[in-house]
Parts: C-alpha cells; structure tokens; sequence
C-alpha cells in the first residue's frame, strides 16, 4: 500500500474540498522563498493568494482525463493512454482542439494509485457536470481534468455574430455525463455569482461569464433595439444568455483579465 508523507501530515499543506476523486490541496506556506521574495511570499499567503493542487486518487474503476502537459507525479499501477482509438477519432479531436482553442489530446490516465496534477495560483472548482442542465459550457482555459464517466464535446455559439461582434470563438469546450470536472478560476467560488433562469434573459456587458448550462441560448447583441439606442446607453454590444439554466459570472473583473495560470513561483499579469 502506498504511504505518502510529507502532504497531509502537517499545517502547511491542507485538503480543502474533496468531490468525487478529486481533492483540492492548498499549500499554506511556501518556504522555499528567497530574502527578496519572502515579504512577498508572506502578504500573498495573508491574502489567500495560494498555491493549489489537484490529487487524484484512481481505485481502478474508472480512469481520469487531464489537460495536456498538467501531471506532475503519479504513484502506484497506473497507465497514461492518448484516449485516441483509431484515426478518425484522432481527426475528430483534431478538429475540436483546433475550434475551441484546447489542445487536443488530452491524455487519459486509468488504474491504482495516485495522480497529482501541477501546482497553479488559479482557484480550483469542483463541479458536478450532472448538475448542469445540457452539460456545462466552459470559457477557454478553464477545463483541468474530469472523471473518465464525463464526456468532452464541443458547443456552436447559437450565431455568427456571437463570434464577430463579440470578438469570440465559434465554439466553446462542452462537458457532458455525469461526474466531477476540476477547473481552473481566475476567481475564487466565494466571487462568483450564480444567476439561475427559468425561461429568462441574462444580459451582460463584458466577458464575465466563468460558465453556463449547455441548454441556454448564447449570442451577442446591442444593448437597444436600434444602433442609436446602444449608443447612448454607452453600452454597445452585450453577451446574451436565453432559456432554462445557470450562469456564473464574475462580477468584480472580466473573466479573462485577471491573473493567468501557472505552473511556476511567477504569476503573470494578462
């Protein structure tokens, strides 16, 4: 039986969700700091500005797919795979990474054992895909790994104008089934705000949305019914959310400006 020391035996690193197979691990502390980036170690950790990681634990029942280039050590009988069975599946994943911006082999990993995904200054969300109605429609770069029962597909933007006018993609990466999917926030949980429709309208200036149920309507409109009517709101051109289901917006920053990812001590600024 495998024993791991070190990570779960003392204040410096804590587990603080666990769903499914997946455990958020959160270190506390980092020591291995310089004398120049020790203050600065010292006031991010004050500030909950930590660095996490994802563990898996695989009992042989079911595998896990990752986000290429994210493992960073696994432990016990486990196997990587492609997920690639035969040449038009290669094609299809192919096609999808190229139109929703992911990479398109995600390796699949199955068996016994430990799997522990890289560390990140991102904020990890555990979600339930289930639980979404029509899957859940994610914004680029937040897919980090799911339980092999969750399917990836891709999501049609209901119109072209939700591309050219809202300065966007075609598609969005879809994940379907049920279980738990890992992802990555530039936002904690806490700053999210939930917005839930029942065959209602959500209108939102900006890329605020972290992700949406699959069974709503997405495209970008004006703002007034007329061209004069945006311009004097001073509000232009809007992201609009049509039917059943629910939005998770970031309300206090454009989802896709803040801090970007990393798998290093240095956070980048977007």
């Amino acid at each position: 039986m495998i024993q791991i020391n070190g990570l779960f035996d003392d204040k410096d690193h804590i587990i603080t969700e666990q769903k499914g197979m997946f455990s958020i691990v959160e270190h506390t502390r980092d020591l291995t700091v310089s004398p120049i980036t020790a203050m600065e170690e010292y006031f991010m950790a004050k500030m909950d500005v930590r660095r996490k990681q994802i563990l898996c634990t695989l009992d042989g029942s079911e595998g896990v797919t990752v986000q290429a280039g994210a493992m960073q050590w696994m432990a016990g009988n486990i196997q990587a795979t492609t997920g690639v069975k035969g040449a038009r599946d290669l094609f299809g994943k192919l096609a999808k990474g190229f139109v929703t911006k992911e990479s398109a082999i995600k390796p699949e990993y199955v068996g016994s054992g430990y799997l522990m995904l890289e560390p990140t200054y991102k904020y990890l969300l555990l979600e339930d895909v289930s639980e979404w109605e029509g899957g859940l429609v994610l914004e680029d770069g937040m897919y980090l790994a799911s339980e092999g029962s969750v399917k990836l597909k891709t999501q049609a933007r209901n119109s072209v104008s939700s591309a050219v006018l809202g300065n966007e993609g075609l598609f969005n990466l879809k994940l379907v089934g049920k279980g738990i999917a890992a992802l990555e926030s530039n936002v904690m949980r806490q700053q999210l705000v939930e917005v839930v429709l029942n065959n209602d309208v959500l209108k939102v200036d900006g890329n605020l949305a972290v992700c949406w149920s699959g069974s709503l309507d997405f495209t970008v409109e004006r703002s007034g019914k007329t061209l004069v009517g945006s311009a004097v709101s001073g509000e232009g051109l809007v992201n609009v959310y049509r039917g059943s289901g629910r939005v998770y917006l970031s309300t206090l920053d454009d989802s896709t400006s803040l801090y970007s990812s990393t798998v290093t001590k240095t956070v980048k600024s977007e």
